[in-house]
């Protein structure tokens, strides 16, 4: 039982630390096991590059399960607009820029269309979701004509598979300590005008080294073989977009109340069902970058993309501490998830795991994560 209240207590108060801690342990293990293969410079920015795509979907997903609902169609819509991105390409010879804004927008539609049956037509979530799954897979099969599309321009492939100059590494890494730091001290400054308690300035120096050596190192390790992915910098982008929207904007505080109490929520004001819309729509235009990126780090459009991309991004979400009855979530928490589904992956791709015992694996990381949600909730309603 102490044991058990222990577990209770470090996973609803110290989530993002709990997962870092399980990350490296994932890290050393796959290390020793490889005898240091896994963290070469070289396997690293990979593992970066493969986590992007389900982190993408991550961002969208947490908001969507936040707000008390689940998108099964991801996967597929992904898959689709990767195939409609790799068509417009070779077929049409769309200029990329252009190609983009088309697949972005598509995707928005796409999801604002699922947010439209689960919102106004009140048919659940997961029949919706369910739904798309087949039809947007269809779709798919029916846009690429069941074959792979080999992509034919360099600035499409380059948007998966460039890197960024060492040196503009190093300075998008000065930049965003910087503004850390500005974060952390208007932070401050806020709490003292509401006259709230806050933090000594030595637990706020030792939390800024802890970001200044986790940035230095990963741009570092990242620099020492390529650069950043072009990916993982857009992965970054969003995370400090959704995160900001998430805490310092109306409509991101309306996401938690609708997901905590959709009726109160409804009766103080708040459209709820055009929230629960926009929220899909969001996911969509995830979907649409997943797509375009995935299509581009292969440099073909195929079929089979997206396969099962759908339970990676919900499990990413559960692992990185989301709530499944909603309200509670980060979008920090969805991408820390999307990294240890990936080490996963990669881990015991490398160490040449037969395809069945990964999939036992991951089913039954997703199974703890659910499990310790429940655990969770239990202690803070008694």
């Amino acid at each position: 039982m102490n044991a058990l209240r222990t577990i209770q207590e470090v996973f609803s108060r110290y989530k993002i630390l709990a997962l870092l801690i399980a990350i490296a342990l994932i890290w050393a293990f796959f290390t020793w096991q490889s005898e240091g293969a896994f963290l070469t410079s070289r396997n690293i920015s990979n593992l970066f590059r493969q986590m992007a795509i389900t982190a993408m979907l991550a961002c969208g997903m947490v908001f969507v399960i936040i707000a008390g609902e689940i998108d099964l169609s991801v996967g597929s819509m992904l898959g689709l607009l990767g195939g409609v991105a790799a068509v417009l390409d070779v077929s049409f010879q769309v200029p990329f820029w252009a190609n983009l804004c088309i697949v972005l927008t598509l995707g928005m539609l796409l999801g604002l269309f699922n947010g439209y049956w689960v919102a106004y037509l009140r048919v659940p979530s997961f029949i919706v979701g369910l739904a798309g799954m087949l039809v947007f897979r269809g779709a798919l099969l029916a846009v690429t004509d069941g074959a792979t599309i080999p992509i034919e321009s360099k600035a499409f492939v380059g948007f998966g598979q460039a890197y960024l100059p060492a040196g503009v590494g190093y300075v998008l890494a000065v930049l965003l300590f910087g503004l850390m730091v500005v974060l952390t001290l208007r932070t401050r400054a806020g709490r003292r005008r509401y006259q709230l308690e806050v933090a000594p300035w030595w637990q706020e120096g030792a939390k800024l080294a802890a970001i200044a050596i986790i940035i230095g190192g990963f741009v570092s390790v990242l620099n020492s073989y390529e650069g950043i992915p072009v990916p993982v910098l857009l992965m970054l982008v969003i995370l400090g977009a959704f995160s900001f929207m998430a805490r310092r904007t109306v409509f991101g505080r309306r996401i938690y109340a609708v997901g905590s109490n959709l009726e109160a929520t409804r009766l103080s004001g708040v459209n709820t069902k055009l929230v629960k819309m926009s929220l899909f729509g969001l996911m969509g235009a995830m979907c649409a970058l997943a797509g375009l990126t995935n299509t581009a780090r292969l440099a073909a459009g195929s079929p089979s993309a997206g396969n099962m991309g759908e339970l990676d991004a919900i499990a990413s979400c559960f692992i990185g501490g989301t709530s499944m009855r909603g309200g509670s979530g980060t979008v920090l928490g969805a991408i820390i998830g999307a990294l240890i589904m990936a080490s996963l992956d990669n881990g015991m791709s490398m160490l040449s795991v037969e395809s069945y015992w990964q999939m036992i694996v991951k089913g039954s990381i997703l199974l703890l994560a659910v499990w310790l949600d429940v655990v969770s909730s239990k202690g803070s309603e008694r």
